[in-house]
């Protein structure tokens, strides 16, 4: 590439590396709304993960994914002194901590949602108006239901009740948000699985070990996990869930990056065994 295209290439990558930051406002802010009904007498320290489970999630994701660019892109092999291994690798193992501890928070509200129970003699949302009652839209979406907005919930009998606090959903509503909270599970999985696979590959390459068989199999392992990743995207879209979507869409776009990072570190390798040889 040019120059031009060159800086044109890394706006692009760092735009996109900046936008995935700045969901981390978006979901952090959705999540503190969904906070106020989903624990009114306040959140425990334990509650926390299931109530901000994306955006501790993000946060993480966001932190180990500039140590990926590091390691593969922007620092060279003289800049890996002891002290900076140690520190990257610290960085990184605390970033798994906090990404495994926000998994298990989709986990606890997968869990949590499964709980709903049947809501007998609701025929009418605006039956429970006044006695603090909120409408469950969507995932970690709430409204108060008032005698202005109830008989425009588009809800109908059967109801079912989320457990432990007045949230009610109509029967087609809940199955929906049961649904998105699965794909948070696996969308949640599939990513520890990736980077796990980076893992093995930043290990591998760091000893031109990334070839052959070895290559193949990892190349077939990503392609079957971030097709499983794009599914989980447009089902976001089709469901109207516009910033889950744009956030999975942005970090597949992340991650061709560091896919890029890996192919170019590669050449780069081959090019100076080749001149030392």
């Amino acid at each position: 590439m040019t120059v031009t295209q060159v800086a044109i290439y890394r706006f692009f990558k760092y735009a996109v590396y900046s936008l995935l930051a700045l969901n981390v406002w978006f979901f952090f802010t959705d999540e503190w709304s969904a906070s106020a009904h989903r624990f009114a007498d306040g959140i425990a320290l334990g509650d926390i993960i299931e109530g901000f489970a994306s955006s501790i999630d993000t946060a993480a994701w966001v932190i180990l994914l500039l140590m990926f660019e590091l390691e593969t892109c922007v620092l060279e092999e003289r800049h890996f002194t002891r002290r900076v291994t140690w520190t990257l690798h610290g960085l990184r193992a605390a970033c798994y901590l906090f990404i495994v501890y926000a998994f298990y928070g989709y986990v606890s509200k997968l869990m949590f949602l499964s709980g709903a129970a049947p809501l007998p003699g609701v025929r009418d949302l605006c039956a429970l108006v006044g006695d603090h009652w909120v409408y469950a839209r969507g995932l970690d979406d709430y409204a108060v239901l008032t005698a202005d907005n109830c008989a425009a919930a588009p809800a109908a009998a059967p109801f079912v009740q989320l457990p432990a606090i007045s949230a009610v959903a109509g029967a087609s509503g809940y199955t929906e948000i049961v649904r998105l909270a699965w794909v948070d599970v696996v969308n949640a999985a599939v990513w520890l699985a990736i980077v796990v696979l980076l893992e093995v590959d930043v290990y591998l390459q760091a000893r031109d070990r990334l070839h052959g068989a070895i290559a193949t199999f990892s190349a077939c392992c990503k392609y079957v996990l971030y097709s499983t990743l794009l599914v989980a995207a447009v089902y976001w879209g089709v469901k109207g869930d516009f910033v889950d979507f744009w956030d999975a869409f942005l970090w597949l776009v992340a991650f061709a990056f560091i896919e890029m990072n890996f192919f170019e570190w590669q050449q780069a390798m081959h090019n100076a065994a080749a001149t030392a040889g």
